[in-house]
Formats: C-alpha cells, sequence, structure tokens
C-alpha cells in the first residue's frame, strides 16, 4: 500500500487510513484470511500504530475483519452469499434510482449519459473493456445523482464500493461488457423517453443478469 502523508488533522488521518486499508480488502490486495499486523501496516502506510488500530476497529464494526483473542486481527471481506445479497438489494434500490431519474433528470445529465453509453460503444467495439469499465461507474454515479435523492446516491455508492471487485471481473467477462452497454443503451432510452415505469423494469434487468453473471464467475 501507498504511503500516506502524515496529516496534522487526527480525524483526517485515521479517515485515510481506514480507506487505505478497506480499499485492498475490496479490490483483493488482502484477502480473506490474511493477517492485519499493526506494526507491517504502521509501516507500510507510514504512519504511527494509533491511526493503523482505530481504523481496524472500525472495519472490525462493519464485519470486514475480526480480531481474535491471543492470535489477531484478520481479513474477513465478503462471501459469495454476501455479495449476491448486495446484489439483490441493487436490484430493489437501484431500480428505484432509475424511476427517479426519469423523473427527475435534467437535459444536461441527460446529454452526459448518452456521451457515456456513446463511449462505451466505442470502446466495446475495441474490445477495451478497461475503458468500458471505467465508464460503467460513471454511468451509475450520475444516475444516483440525477435521482436526487441524497440517502438513495449514498446507499447505492456504498454497495457499488464493497462489491467494486465483482462488478469489475463481471464487466470484463467474455461477452459481458457488450451485452452491458446494450442494457445501459435500453436504461437510457427509458430514462430519456421520462418512462420511470420502464426505467425501473430496464434497471432490474440489467442488475439481475450483472448478479448471475457474478454468481457463474464465483462458482467458476
Amino acid at each position: 500500500m501507498e504511503k500516506l502523508v502524515e496529516l496534522n488533522d487526527h480525524h483526517s488521518l485515521r479517515a485515510n487510513v481506514y480507506r487505505k486499508i478497506e480499499e485492498a480488502i475490496l479490490d483483493g490486495s488482502l484477502r480473506p484470511g490474511d493477517a492485519l499486523i499493526e506494526q507491517k501496516l504502521s509501516e507500510s502506510l507510514g504512519v504511527s500504530r494509533t491511526p493503523i488500530r482505530e481504523a481496524l476497529r472500525q472495519l472490525e464494526l462493519q464485519g470486514m475483519v475480526k480480531n481474535i483473542p491471543n492470535r489477531g486481527c484478520f481479513v474477513i471481506g465478503f462471501s459469495k452469499k454476501d455479495i449476491l445479497d448486495m446484489y439483490a438489494i441493487r436490484i430493489r434500490i437501484e431500480s428505484l434510482a432509475a424511476r427517479w431519474a426519469a423523473e427527475n433528470i435534467t437535459d444536461e445529465e441527460l446529454e452526459k449519459l448518452r456521451e457515456i453509453v456513446d463511449l462505451q460503444t466505442f470502446y466495446v467495439e475495441r474490445s477495451d473493456t478497461l475503458q468500458v469499465w471505467s465508464l460503467d461507474n460513471r454511468f451509475h454515479d450520475l444516475i444516483f445523482t440525477a435521482c436526487r435523492s441524497r440517502m438513495l446516491r449514498d446507499t447505492l455508492s456504498s454497495l457499488h464500493r464493497h462489491i467494486q471487485r465483482s462488478r469489475e471481473l463481471s464487466v470484463k467477462t467474455a461477452g459481458r461488457a457488450a451485452l452491458s452497454v446494450s442494457e445501459h443503451k435500453k436504461i437510457l432510452e427509458a430514462i430519456a423517453a421520462h418512462d420511470a415505469d420502464l426505467a425501473e423494469v430496464s434497471t432490474s434487468h440489467h442488475i439481475t443478469m450483472a448478479m448471475k453473471n457474478v454468481s457463474d464467475h464465483m462458482d467458476a
């Protein structure tokens, strides 16, 4: 992990340490079962052990790590059930976000959404899944903003962050990128027509297909 610059603000430093360790767990750099040794993390990040200890305590409260007496702290990560549960939750509430986006999106936001889908189509034709994946995040983030609900946006942003690794693997699976962009086009068309019902149904289908792809990938 990249070293952090020591900050005068203890809360900012603690938040940065937490974010770094969380990212390492979510992107697979730290895997379930890995030991989290305070001294090694302290040296790796270039900070004292106090913010490390506080970050691990916060991660334990969130169920991402577990402190075992006389053994130490270990990564738990997410099980297949955890990930599929998060996808199931996404189906419900991200569909609602699309419905509200269809009702509230501005012309400027709609144009940006079109540009993202056009770019995704361009990169799919060139088999550049890395760019498709990057644009996938922008597509969904823009819908979260357009839904005009801070609570819904924050909840979905958190869910996406927690399953970012599985989402990335899903998009990069052979053939999935093209299907995903095709599904994005249908969502875009529904939102552009301000058809809230169709936007909700199209989004539900999109996430259901992604969920199936992730499940198949994890089984394999």
